[in-house]
């Protein structure tokens, strides 16, 4: 196969996929610390993100996980006290998050927004602002060309 990328661009890329490769790793060992499934995290940090309640379709489209996998882990959550659902409408649910449960998500996904946001705050506006610019244009350019596969 006819070589289509300069070395400079492969070695970027292999960079920036052990990056996203390591963040991921760190994740994972941080929920583990914490005694939380990588899903179930997730499903915290995002509640916890939007205040103590969320749409289930947004807990979907922003914790990266699919319907199923949200909601097995839901269903474990509900089981164990954690969360519960209400219906908004006769097509849409809301996650909310039981007393029990706010206390989890303070000591587990609260603890991680708080690391997160010291590390933001951490770095200057601009590079916080380039960070976010450049992985928003990463997104939008993977985005479209998913379009044309």
């Amino acid at each position: 196969m006819k070589e289509m990328w300069s070395e400079d661009t492969s070695k970027a890329l292999k960079r920036c996929n052990y990056l996203f490769g390591e963040i991921d790793r760190v994740y994972h060992e941080i929920s583990l610390k914490l005694g939380l499934s990588d899903s179930a995290m997730k499903i915290l940090y995002t509640i916890c993100d939007n205040g103590s309640r969320c749409l289930l379709q947004n807990v979907c489209r922003q914790s990266g996980l699919s319907k199923q996998t949200v909601n097995s882990a839901l269903r474990k959550l509900e089981t164990e006290g954690f969360v519960y659902l209400e219906s908004v409408s006769s097509k849409n649910k809301r996650v909310c998050l039981t007393e029990t449960g706010k206390r989890l998500g303070e000591r587990t996904a609260g603890r991680l927004i708080e690391a997160e946001n010291a590390i933001f705050a951490s770095w200057s506006q601009e590079d916080v602002e380039k960070y976010l610019s450049l992985t928003e244009m990463f997104l939008k350019d993977l985005e479209n060309r998913a379009k044309n596969m």
